[in-house]
């Protein structure tokens, strides 16, 4: 009963909407040289797949994510044989999980914005384990590792393994990144959420 009220044509259309509209903000990144390598970018495409997370639970979320990456990937091919995307759907889902549960059992600004504070954390806790044990030794087949993490210490000298980059580089942006997400997020949901249901939720 739950999947065929998530599958109705209203919300079937809307987790392709949000998702191809996150797709398309994958496209557009920019670095934070201040806390990261600069081929570590931050893009927003999380931001349409929260709205619709919020708007229609935590399985839209994990939907729309698939969605996104899948028509980011006919916008633009892999360059990574898929391992990047893989990261970006579970980095993703760390988001939008944690906040999605939180908001569907308390539908408050206040549960919104717990929400979105717990994904974050999730999200830069997951972003951190996924990059030391899957992307940074993938990379190290394009990018010798020691010179990543030299990269990487270039902006804190305190980084000299694998465990203190992803604990002082990978860890700091994506909180930034959650943070930014989820400041745009609460700014435009109420919107959005009038036009999806007609009245605020």
């Amino acid at each position: 009963m739950k999947t065929e009220k998530l599958l109705n044509v209203k919300n079937v259309v809307l987790m392709a909407m949000f998702g191809a509209i996150g797709a398309v903000l994958m496209l557009f990144e920019f670095p934070l040289p201040f806390i990261a390598p600069p081929f570590y970018g931050l893009d927003l495409s999380e931001i349409p797949v929260l709205v619709g997370t919020f708007a229609m639970g935590p399985l839209a979320g994990v939907v729309t994510e698939v969605v996104k990456i899948l028509i980011k990937l006919v916008l633009k091919p892999t360059s990574t044989g898929f391992v990047g995307e893989f990261a970006n759907i579970c980095i993703g889902w760390a988001l939008v999980l944690p906040a999605g549960f939180l908001y569907k059992f308390k539908k408050t600004k206040k549960g919104a914005i717990l929400g979105m504070a717990v994904g974050t954390c999730s999200m830069a806790a997951v972003g951190a384990v996924m990059n030391a044990l899957v992307m940074l030794p993938f990379y190290s087949n394009f990018m010798p590792l020691e010179d990543i993490l030299a990269a990487g210490a270039a902006i804190n000298p305190a980084i000299g393994n694998v465990w203190t980059f992803v604990l002082l580089a990978v860890a700091p942006f994506n909180l930034i990144k959650g943070a930014l997400v989820s400041v745009i997020t609460a700014l435009v949901y109420k919107r959005i959420s009038v036009i999806i249901h007609g009245s605020s939720r």
